[in-house]
Parts: structure tokens; C-alpha cells; sequence
């Protein structure tokens, strides 16, 4: 596979939960030689790349984002050989990959947590981590007010007295990136995965290694919502963590083409967002004003614009993204009615209120269609290529996601998109694999099956397959985009390079369909109306 050296920045990248893809030996999670087996399918559908969720070994306390080797393939999934194999295949089939990266924490039974709990206070294999001693007189109390994102304190207590930060679960302790060793070792594991043929890298919460870690620790108590706009935040968006990011990129730059890197920062977009996907450092950046945007002609300008004007002057690359592994699917989210948070839909389990299915598809078809068109990348996520839904009843007894217990059952976590993808009508799960599977599958989820979708011509599936072939075709490398004032303030509208238009229908009322050749549409049209909740290109000559 010969790669061009700026192909990731307008791919088209397919996000893989490896565990929930497809098993290939019936033990009901999804594995590596799964995903081989489906390497087909996907150069079928058109994506450009497929990035590879942790697949390292693991004791699943989240997922697989708790590693104990970052190294190896958790032996669960397979081996390192499968995964050589598998990027061979994935080469063979002109796709690229790209694997996670996690270097803000480990497992907490990592051979290193392990020794440095073992080994005591004071000791050098606890430099590795952040250990402190605790507050008031016995030391009794957190060192610092530093939250979880999982809920809770940031703190765990060992025995021997001192506590521990993970900003994540507490299976998760945080690595001290001001140790020079760590910053070794993921130098070098960068090396050891392109070595093997990797193509990127995606950084997973890119924006939390650098911590002021100076005494007293200053108080943090509001995670990363809302953080000052010169990286001064003790635990968020420092200044000095892009020394460790341009030391990254001249690794990526060794080889020929460069790899590539994209960041992952959940903290709200602002101009700082973009510094990490400066040329010079990783190159991309999540951009998730779209995933978190309400359904709505106004807002969906507004984020759009903003992040085209932050992203000016950087020099990296646009992403776009409308559903991951951690937020639930973009068609449930997009159906629910303003005001109403998707966190307190799934404590609901997804009846209060009720989602329109046909509402739900409608909306989500309709945003992906707009996505594909705007200039930069995009990156899908696994199933969205079906309709799948957010599975918001499952029973708390399925739930694995540990933000479930961390919260106290405030929040029911990231299950319900998480639930391993239907391949076929039936089948114990719907093709997943020869079994069963990890999280129980509803059975809408036939309907939705690939085998479903493949011979109906109107089906999501074959939606994005031919929205993905004139994406390819008319996309090109031109990043410019014209708004087009239509005076309806429930249509949006702007224009692409070779007269492609793209127009969206928020509302739930039909609109007079402006004129030009219509070569995709995210629902039926009617005559020269352009249907409610629908994205319509259009070419002009």
C-alpha cells in the first residue's frame, strides 16, 4: 500500500471496538482475527483507514484503556502475529490503521504499579506514578481535591498510608510524565508499533500527561469543563505538554511517509484546541462540537463555523466526528427534544421520553450526510453505517462500563453503544460470532444486520456506501467552503468546490428543493419538495 504523506487530511477513518467487532472463536468477544475476516466489507463500504481501539492486554476494568503491557495484544484477542497479519490484510485491501496510544495512566496491575506499591513511600518505582501522602493528621484525607472523571475523588489510598491520582477509574493510576523514563518508554512504543507497520496513532486524552505536580497541589475540583484559555490548569491543557508532542512528531517524521497522529481532548473546543494538531506536533485533533451538539440549524452553523475559523493559521488537519465508543449513537442523541441530556435519557433506561425510531433515523442520516461534506476528515464509528440505535435498556446487571459504580448509578456509562455489531439476521448473536456475546443484543438489531441492509438499495448501509464513492469523487484536497444565505433560518446551506451543494432541512416541514442535479439524499424525495430532517448534494453546473 503506497501512501500519499498528508492522506489523513481527508480520509475517511472507521473507528473499531475491537471487542465488540466481530469474534472469530465464540468466546463472545470480538478479536483480531475477527476484524480480518471483515476487512472486505469494510473496503467495500469506502473508508480510507480503520483505527484500532486498546487491543492490548488488559483486565478490562475499562475496556481495555487499563494496560498492562502497551506492547502486546491481550491474548484474548490474539497474538502479536495476528496483528501483523492484520495490518498486511488491511494494507492488501488499500485501507491504512491506526491504533490507540494511551500514555496518561496504566493498569493498575502493570508490573511498575505493582513494584511501586510494593516497594513503599519514597521509593523510586513510585516516581513512575503520582503518589502523595494524604491531608490532616493521620493522613486520612485526599492530598487534593482532584476529581475523577469516573466520579468520586482522583485519590486511591495503598496500604503503607499514601494515595495515588487517576483521573479515570482507580484500576487506572496516573503515569508522572515528569519522569524521564516514561517519556523513554513511549518514545519507544511508538517506535515498536510503526516498526510493525502501524500508519497513526490516535492519543487518548491527549491533553492531561503534563500536571504541576509542584507542593501544596492546587485545587482542581472542576475536571476539564471549563479551563483558562493560557494552560496554566494544574491538571488539564498545560503549556509544557507540547514539548512531549514535538518530541513525538520527530519520531513520526523518521519514517517515510510521516505517521500520522490524532489527538483526543474532551475539555470544550476553544482556539487552544487546535495547537495539538499544529504540523509541528501530532497534526490532528478531535474536534467534538458536533458530537455535542443539540439537533438544530443554529447551533450545527455555529460549531461548524467556529471550528473552521479556530483551525485557520494552524496548519493541521479538520476533524469531524459524530458518534465514538463514548457517547451514545448520534441518531438517539439527535431525536431527543431540546434540554433533554442524553444522560438523563439512559437513566431512564431510553423510555423517559421515548425516541422515535424513525424520527431518530431520519436525523442521523441526514447529519452524516452533512458531515461527509464538509472539508477536513471525518471519522465513523462502528455500526453507524447501519442505524444502529443507543441500546438504552440494558439491564444494570449487563452494565460493564465502571463509570456505572464510580457514580454511585448516577449515570448508566458507554454500554449501550458498545453492544457487539449484528452481521447477520440471526445466528446466537447476529454474526458477531459463533456464540454468544459479551453485552446481550436486542432483536431490532436483525433488522439492522448487515445481511439486512446489504440487498435493500434505501438502507443506512448503502446510504454511506455511495455517500463515501462521491465523497471520494468530488471531495478532493480543497479545504473551502461558502455559506449560502437561502433566508430560510431553518435550512443550512453552503457550497463546495465543482459546484457541489450541500442543503439541510431541519425542520420537519418540506422546503422548495433549489435547483441543480440531486445525487444523494438522506431520505426520498418528493417531486421538487426537499423532505423535512433531510440533506440533499446537489450539482450545479
Amino acid at each position: 500500500m503506497s501512501l500519499d504523506s498528508q492522506w489523513w487530511r481527508t480520509a475517511v477513518v472507521y473507528q473499531i471496538y475491537p471487542r465488540s467487532f466481530a469474534d472469530s472463536d465464540g468466546d463472545g468477544i470480538g478479536d483480531l482475527a475477527g476484524i480480518r475476516s471483515r476487512l472486505g466489507y469494510l473496503a467495500e463500504l469506502g473508508v480510507d483507514a480503520i483505527w484500532l481501539s486498546p487491543f492490548y492486554p488488559s483486565p478490562l476494568a475499562d475496556g481495555g484503556y487499563d494496560i498492562t503491557d502497551h506492547r502486546d495484544v491481550d491474548p484474548r484477542l490474539g497474538t502479536l502475529e495476528d496483528f501483523v497479519a492484520l495490518v498486511e490484510d488491511a494494507h492488501a485491501h488499500q485501507l491504512a490503521v491506526i491504533i490507540d496510544i494511551v500514555p496518561n495512566h496504566t493498569s493498575d496491575q502493570h508490573p511498575w504499579f505493582l513494584a511501586a506499591v510494593a516497594a513503599g513511600a519514597g521509593s523510586p518505582e513510585r516516581e513512575r506514578y503520582i503518589f502523595r501522602d494524604g491531608a490532616g493528621p493521620d493522613g486520612e484525607q485526599p492530598p487534593s481535591d482532584w476529581r475523577s472523571h469516573f466520579g468520586g475523588s482522583a485519590w486511591q489510598r495503598v496500604d503503607g498510608g499514601q494515595w495515588y491520582c487517576h483521573l479515570f477509574a482507580r484500576e487506572q493510576p496516573d503515569l508522572n510524565w515528569d519522569h524521564p523514563q516514561i517519556r523513554e518508554y513511549f518514545l519507544g512504543t511508538l517506535r515498536f508499533w510503526a516498526d510493525l507497520g502501524v500508519d497513526g496513532f490516535r492519543i487518548d486524552v491527549a491533553h492531561s500527561l503534563a500536571k504541576d505536580l509542584s507542593e501544596p497541589l492546587r485545587s482542581q475540583p472542576n475536571l476539564d469543563r471549563a479551563l483558562p484559555l493560557d494552560g496554566t490548569d494544574p491538571l488539564y491543557d498545560r503549556e509544557e505538554v507540547h514539548e512531549i508532542y514535538r518530541s513525538w512528531r520527530a519520531v513520526f517524521d523518521s519514517y517515510d511517509p510521516p505517521k500520522m497522529a490524532v489527538a483526543e481532548t474532551w475539555h470544550p473546543t476553544t482556539s487552544r484546541t487546535y495547537l495539538y494538531a499544529r504540523p509541528s506536533e501530532l497534526g490532528q485533533v478531535f474536534d467534538f462540537s458536533l458530537l455535542k451538539a443539540e439537533w438544530g440549524r443554529d447551533e450545527f452553523l455555529a460549531v461548524i463555523r467556529r471550528s473552521l475559523r479556530d483551525h485557520q493559521g494552524v496548519g493541521g488537519g479538520l476533524t469531524w466526528v459524530l458518534s465514538s465508543h463514548d457517547v451514545p449513537r448520534h441518531p438517539s442523541r439527535y431525536a431527543l427534544p431540546l434540554g433533554v441530556t442524553p444522560e438523563d435519557w439512559l437513566r431512564s433506561n431510553g423510555s423517559r421520553p421515548a425516541v422515535d425510531p424513525a424520527a431518530a433515523q431520519r436525523r442521523g442520516r441526514a447529519a452524516t450526510l452533512l458531515m461527509l461534506a464538509l472539508p477536513g476528515s471525518a471519522y465513523l464509528y462502528q455500526g453507524e453505517e447501519l442505524g444502529l440505535l443507543e441500546v438504552a435498556d440494558l439491564h444494570e446487571d449487563d452494565l460493564r462500563d465502571p463509570v456505572w459504580e464510580r457514580s454511585g448509578h448516577a449515570l448508566k456509562g458507554r454500554d449501550g453503544c458498545r453492544v457487539p455489531l449484528p452481521w447477520t439476521r440471526g445466528g446466537p448473536s447476529f454474526g458477531f460470532g459463533p456464540g454468544g456475546a459479551w453485552l446481550p443484543q436486542p432483536a431490532w438489531f436483525a433488522a439492522h444486520s448487515a445481511e439486512a441492509q446489504a440487498a435493500e438499495p434505501d438502507s443506512t448501509l448503502n446510504l454511506y456506501r455511495r455517500a463515501l464513492v462521491l465523497r471520494r469523487a468530488l471531495h478532493g484536497d480543497d479545504l473551502s467552503l461558502d455559506w449560502i444565505d437561502t433566508g430560510d433560518p431553518e435550512l443550512l446551506c453552503f457550497a463546495r468546490r465543482n459546484g457541489w451543494l450541500v442543503v439541510v432541512n431541519f425542520s420537519a416541514r418540506p422546503k422548495p428543493l433549489p435547483s441543480g442535479r440531486v445525487i444523494l439524499a438522506s431520505r426520498s424525495l418528493d417531486g421538487d419538495q426537499l423532505p423535512g430532517e433531510t440533506t440533499v448534494w446537489i450539482v450545479r453546473p
